[in-house]
């Protein structure tokens, strides 16, 4: 009779526990899928256009000015990740003279899981935006190629300037 009652609240706790992370985790997803807009191309231009609810005629003009502030919202991103990269650099090289072999090597562990979480972000990222880049960039527009690559943060900026 006791190992019952037992079973019967660890139970209770283990169904409330799953269904409490089901609750918080569809909290967060609605709470931040306004943001994450933000973040996509594609996303931006389909919330934009449920918002305005443009006519075609208006979705062609709308259409070019996206292209070309997406260009340039592309080419900050790029920007800002170099320049976060190389200070981040910088900062390796002056903190580890001031480290031990383990500390440094601890830090290089801690890199290679944030380098590795980052390649997954791009590969779940790919894969999910992937196709709706087909649909409107192509190559020789600046846009994605069609091997799903993302272009390279150290291209050329003039581009950018070209658009204005």
């Amino acid at each position: 009779m006791k190992a019952r009652s037992i079973l019967v609240v660890l139970l209770t706790l283990i169904i409330g526990f799953i269904l409490g992370m089901l609750t918080s985790a569809q909290i967060r997803y609605h709470r931040l899928k306004p943001v994450r807009v933000y973040f996509s191309e594609e996303r931006f231009r389909d919330g934009f256009y449920k918002t305005i609810q443009p006519d075609e005629q208006q979705k062609a003009k709308c259409d070019l000015i996206l292209d070309k502030y997406a260009r340039i919202n592309t080419e900050l991103q790029n920007n800002f990740r170099r320049d976060l990269d190389a200070s981040m650099k910088e900062f390796r090289k002056e903190v580890d003279q001031n480290l031990s072999k383990d500390q440094i090597a601890r830090l290089k562990e801690m890199d290679e899981r944030r380098q590795e979480m980052i390649r997954q972000n791009r590969r779940n990222h790919e894969n999910d935006t992937l196709d709706n880049h087909h649909e409107r960039r192509h190559p020789e527009d600046g846009g994605f190629p069609h091997e799903g690559k993302f272009p390279d943060h150290d291209r050329d900026s003039t581009r950018l300037h070209n658009n204005k």
